[in-house]
């Protein structure tokens, strides 16, 4: 399933990273309740996590892409590093 996933997001994260509040797109486990669980997903992370009538519908997140899960993580704002 792993591998699926990858593939999924070669194929989809340039697409999801034009989606307004979407600021990377990874492969991991899927967090529910705040537990991870042992769900492979393709991860979407967002600076914040928005309700769906506060979205276009162009922005809105599909559940799964291709038989592989959707998971909208909140990460906040990410910010490049320089090394020091």
């Amino acid at each position: 399933m792993i591998q699926k996933a990858q593939q999924i997001k070669k194929k989809h994260a340039s697409w999801l990273l034009t989606k307004a509040n979407v600021v990377g797109v990874g492969v991991g486990k899927a967090v529910r309740e705040g537990r991870q669980t042992d769900q492979v997903a393709l991860v979407v992370l967002v600076s914040r996590k928005l309700p769906p009538d506060a979205l276009a519908p162009d922005d809105l997140i599909p559940s799964e892409i291709e038989g592989v899960l959707l998971d909208v993580q909140e990460v906040g704002e990410l910010k490049a590093q320089q090394p020091g």
